[in-house]
């Protein structure tokens, strides 16, 4: 069973259309046409954050203070709430399931999950740069496949208790001591540019 959120699908809307403004097939759009690829990775990123945090602070955290949910890595075995960190992962997957050249995922140089450790030299150097410049996002262009991609990460913070609580609480965190709004890793977009 596939779990979707409505930012996820609003996220799905917006990347057809911002994938298509990249590639300068917009009505209109001349050959120098198009979105550049770091106002839409920005789009994308506004997108994933707002619906990350909504979900973290109005779902999350409100059942939790109701007594009625709980958000637990092993939310299927518990009959609970995906965690907000597995819930962009889902919609991470539920993108690429839809067939579309967007890439969203979590990345940290301190992951609880190994699988979520860098990908690349590229992920590596970029989540050092955003953990020490959260407000700066560290973009470029890199050779995937044999294809460009433009790539983004920006930092993911700590945004709410319940992230600090479940990071300082977990036996795996490679980051002891996160408070509020400490840099937690990235958030990193990808997708092909001409």
């Amino acid at each position: 069973m596939r779990t979707i959120t409505c930012g996820t699908l609003t996220l799905l809307g917006l990347c057809a259309l911002t994938l298509g403004a990249v590639r300068g097939e917009m009505a209109g759009a001349g050959a120098q046409g198009g979105i550049p690829p770091e106002v839409v990775a920005g789009y994308v990123y506004a997108i994933v954050q707002a619906d990350r945090t909504l979900y973290t602070t109005h779902v999350v955290e409100r059942m939790e203070e109701l007594g009625k949910a709980l958000a637990t890595e092993q939310w299927k075995k518990q009959e609970a709430l995906p965690l907000p960190a597995q819930m962009l992962l889902m919609a991470g997957e539920e993108i690429k399931g839809q067939g579309t050249d967007l890439r969203i995922r979590l990345a940290s140089l301190w992951p609880i999950n190994k699988a979520n450790g860098p990908a690349d030299d590229f992920e590596r150097v970029g989540l050092e740069r955003v953990a020490k410049e959260p407000k700066r996002p560290y973009a470029g262009f890199i050779t995937q496949e044999g294809k460009r991609v433009f790539k983004a990460i920006y930092a993911d913070r700590a945004v709410t208790k319940a992230c600090v609580e479940c990071h300082n609480g977990h036996g795996l965190t490679g980051k002891p001591g996160l408070k509020l709004y400490d840099v937690m890793g990235g958030i990193v977009i990808s997708f092909p540019s001409p």
